[in-house]
């Protein structure tokens, strides 16, 4: 007699438990774009001219001399002497190709209203755009900033910069207003497109009053073209040297702007992220590179053919929207998908309708959200049909195991292959990631590094570790999507990201991006967390990915954020902030279990100060938990303004449970 459908699902959950690797189905890899485990071996003996399989998923207006140049390491040249145009190969060559008619971009606002573009169409509204900023002024070379929310003219603006040899740099839309004034002034940008708002959990906020405000403290004249994203919702005004998107755009309908060829290593964008002295680093992607790599990534690694439809759920204002929903899936032709709001609104579902709706075959988005949607429970993704999806993908952070099989299981119904990525603003594409068609599943575990990158793990005198050691991540060699430097500042690009363990004697350059990391004895890498992110307590420094992982690994426990607090003996003790899954009661049980799976896999020494349940955690706009602010509350120190978190009235409730405590 079988077992009851009840027991069948008690049987499953311990076998996902128990299980440590996962191999992908024989469907995925007869399908897959990747699917012959020698492509290792075949980038290392062949490299970098192995690179110029990347290089051929672009139309070249010119051919490149040489792979790589390395005559002036570390700012590497990528395809030198070639030239091409980045929006000609997101748009022109699939048009030319006859696919003028397959859908380029698949938008849903957050209150249900949807665009679709095809090729062609959104061939067009690029060479009006172009029109209308060349008719501005903007000329090759000049910096142009957007600061702009998930709406279908930002990819727009970048394409038509693209087109016409403007660098863009844009500025996630959460952002405060002295955060887009100081990369305007860094950028010396004279042109700015925005928005006069969006929408957010059914509110129209009003974005236009945020960006005046920032326009205010740039220190030179500026043009601003405003997309009216609102209409009746929001009246707005324009000011001197503003004008609106849709006037100017109109005049210029029909207009053909021819690409302008720009050089392989000619910047394609800027993109800022935080830097270790508190001023924003300008990171340098220029336009063969980055490209190349980006299209290469998005077949290898996400599998993507024209026919998808694909969706990652991240913002353009990151550079995983740039690489990920923009350069890489248009420029092999793909239909990619965004979405303008939050997935819990108007309900909790909201992801899974997209999904079901759109028939997405690929999707990629944060353990942030995947901890979320564990939060919520299974009857959302349980409510749609998610048989179209082929494989999914995280970024953002690591995953931990128990997450990482919630996902597989109930998203991905255990036929999907998982690519869980590592990857920075400065590498531009993915580089530690499982192929998935080649290899199996790690969960917790990125995967190897990816074919043609050297990744070790090295101690603090760039030696590599043993297997299971924790140690420094570096890069040993060059990839095409790699920064080539930070915009005027050549030398913070020495300081922050080479010196470290160079050998300038050998002439040899190592890349260190500042992340915690272990190996395992089949070159599957965890990533920790960035260096700096430990607790010493009492002289033992302690990974706070670490004690997370295993706090989440505690069934019932949805999400969990360890920080270092003061401590009179220790130095510093660990305080952990947790959120239960629905239907588990947070208390003294459930506590003592988060204990007893740190000491056993850890260790004593990692034992908690403090344990704080809480039903939410203090995150940025962008969904990043704010750490620094919760070591604040631990220690009782000031926790300055929190205006800027996507959430701020959790705070006060968090403190209260502290000093309860």
């Amino acid at each position: 007699m079988s077992d009851e459908p009840e027991e069948q699902d008690v049987r499953l959950e311990a076998r996902l438990t128990e299980q440590d690797t996962f191999e992908p189905s024989e469907e995925f890899v007869e399908q897959a774009n990747v699917s012959d485990p020698s492509i290792y071996e075949e980038f290392e003996d062949e490299w970098p001219e192995c690179w110029e399989q990347a290089a051929d998923f672009l139309e070249w207006e010119s051919e490149y001399d040489e792979v790589l140049l390395e005559d002036d390491a570390p700012t590497y040249q990528w395809f030198a002497g070639g030239e091409l145009n980045a929006s000609y190969n997101c748009l022109d060559r699939h048009v030319e190709d006859g696919r003028g008619d397959a859908v380029a971009i698949e938008w849903e606002g957050e209150p249900g209203e949807s665009r679709t573009y095809t090729y062609s169409e959104l061939l067009a509204e690029v060479e009006a755009l172009a029109a209308t900023l060349r008719e501005l002024g903007v000329e090759e070379d000049d910096v142009v900033t957007m600061y702009m929310p998930m709406i279908v003219e930002l990819p727009i603006a970048m394409l038509a910069c693209a087109r016409i040899g403007a660098p863009h740099s844009v500025v996630f839309a959460g952002f405060s207003a002295e955060a887009l004034a100081t990369r305007m002034n860094d950028a010396d940008s004279e042109y700015l497109l925005t928005a006069d708002g969006y929408y957010r959990r059914g509110d129209a906020l009003d974005h236009l009053s945020k960006t005046d405000e920032g326009l205010a403290d740039v220190d030179r004249e500026t043009t601003t073209v405003v997309v009216d994203r609102l209409g009746d919702e929001l009246e707005h005004e324009l000011g001197e040297g503003q004008y609106d998107y849709d006037e100017l755009v109109a005049e210029h309908e029909g207009e053909s702007v021819e690409p302008v060829p720009r050089d392989a290593e000619d910047m394609l964008f800027l993109m800022y992220t935080s830097g270790t002295t508190g001023k924003p680093k300008g990171v340098k992607h220029t336009t063969a590179g980055y490209l190349a790599y980006a299209a290469w990534t998005s077949h290898a690694v996400l599998d993507l053919e024209p026919e998808d439809t694909y969706w990652c759920s991240a913002d353009i204002g990151w550079i995983t929207g740039h690489s990920y929903i923009v350069y890489g899936p248009l420029t092999l032709g793909t239909t990619t998908v965004m979405y303008e709001g939050t997935p819990d609104y108007p309900e909790k579902d909201r992801f899974w309708q997209i999904v079901e709706d759109y028939e997405v075959d690929v999707f990629y988005t944060a353990p942030t959200a995947v901890r979320a949607f564990m939060k919520w429970g299974t009857e959302y993704p349980e409510k749609r049909d998610l048989s179209s999806l082929r494989l999914l993908g995280t970024v953002g952070e690591p995953i931990n195991p128990r997450a990482w099989k919630w996902y597989y299981k109930h998203i991905g119904g255990e036929e999907c292959p998982i690519v869980d990525t590592w990857w920075q603003t400065e590498t531009g594409g993915h580089m530690i990631t499982t192929l998935p068609g080649v290899c199996d599943m790690k969960p917790g575990a990125a995967g190897p590094g990816l074919p043609g990158h050297d990744v070790r793990i090295v101690d603090a005198k760039g030696e590599e570790v043993e297997s299971g050691r924790a140690g420094y991540l570096t890069v040993q060699k060059p990839w095409p999507g790699m920064l080539r430097t930070l915009y005027r500042n050549d030398e913070r690009f020495l300081n922050e990201y080479w010196i470290e363990y160079s050998d300038p004697e050998a002439d040899e350059w190592v890349y260190f991006p500042e992340d915690g990391a272990k190996v395992d004895d089949d070159g599957y890498i965890t990533v920790l967390g960035r260096v700096d992110d430990v607790i010493n307590v009492a002289g033992h420094r302690l990974g706070t990915m670490e004690v997370e992982s295993a706090t989440v690994g505690v069934e019932g426990v949805a999400e969990a954020a360890v920080v270092g607090g003061d401590h009179d003996l220790k130095g510093e003790a660990v305080y952990i902030y947790a959120i239960v899954e629905d239907g588990r009661e947070p208390g003294e049980d459930l506590e003592a279990e988060i204990v007893e799976a740190i000491v056993d896999g850890i260790g004593p020494i990692a034992k908690p100060e403090q344990i704080i349940f809480t039903p939410e955690l203090p995150k940025t706009r962008s969904g990043k938990i704010m750490r620094r602010l919760l070591e604040d509350i631990a220690s009782g120190t000031d926790i300055g303004n929190t205006s800027t978190l996507r959430n701020p009235e959790v705070v006060e409730d968090i403190q209260e449970q502290v000093s309860d405590d």
